[in-house]
């Protein structure tokens, strides 16, 4: 089995390249999407978040908007909050790598990959990457979404440029879906039957 380690800084359409994956069977891990399970009612990090961040914590589970408020106020929460879900992450990685492990290929879609320290835990890495214009573009047409939110978000992750001098495959989206697509089948290409170096 080899493991794709996928990034990519806000708005770059790495949920996109995701999803392309998915389309041709290969099984992703969504950290994302696995932080979400974990902060929802129910989720077993409510608490854990509760205790630490008083107040954010509602009917359907960690109230994200509350909780981003209180660490633009204190940015210094960021170490804390990571400190609750990427052990918990790690371990749901664990989990997702067992369950797959007869898949000639793995993709493990992680926003924070590089800074949070996952590099290790995959085999090459693929950086989804689109001009400036056109990542500001797209991150201010999300709800909620603020120029200086953007910023602050952006000063939190590694620039592009060196996500992208890191990476073994960069993956260009700034055109259309059918150039995005042929860029996913090249790397599959490449990399199903190479093995885990």
């Amino acid at each position: 089995m080899i493991i794709l380690g996928l990034t990519g800084s806000i708005a770059m359409g790495k949920s996109t390249v995701s999803r392309l994956f998915t389309q041709m069977k290969r099984p992703v891990f969504d950290a994302d999407k696995v932080v979400h399970q974990l902060q929802a009612p129910n989720g077993r990090l409510l608490s854990a978040i509760g205790q630490a961040f008083p107040g954010v914590i509602d009917e359907k589970g960690v109230n994200r908007q509350k909780l981003g408020a209180q660490l633009l106020q204190k940015p210094e929460g960021f170490r804390r909050l990571e400190a609750i879900i990427h052990p918990a992450v790690v371990e749901e990685l664990h989990l997702f790598l067992r369950k797959n492990r007869s898949h000639p290929l793995v993709i493990v879609d992680i926003p924070l990959l590089f800074e949070a320290g996952f590099t290790r835990s995959v085999d090459y890495i693929a950086v989804v990457s689109a001009p400036y214009w056109i990542q500001k573009r797209r991150a201010l047409s999300r709800p909620n979404m603020t120029e200086s939110r953007f910023r602050g978000l952006l000063a939190r992750q590694w620039p592009d440029r060196k996500k992208r001098q890191q990476a073994d495959f960069i993956i260009e989206n700034g055109r259309n879906i059918i150039t995005l697509a042929a860029q996913v089948r090249q790397i599959t290409g490449c990399l199903v039957g190479q093995g885990s170096r």
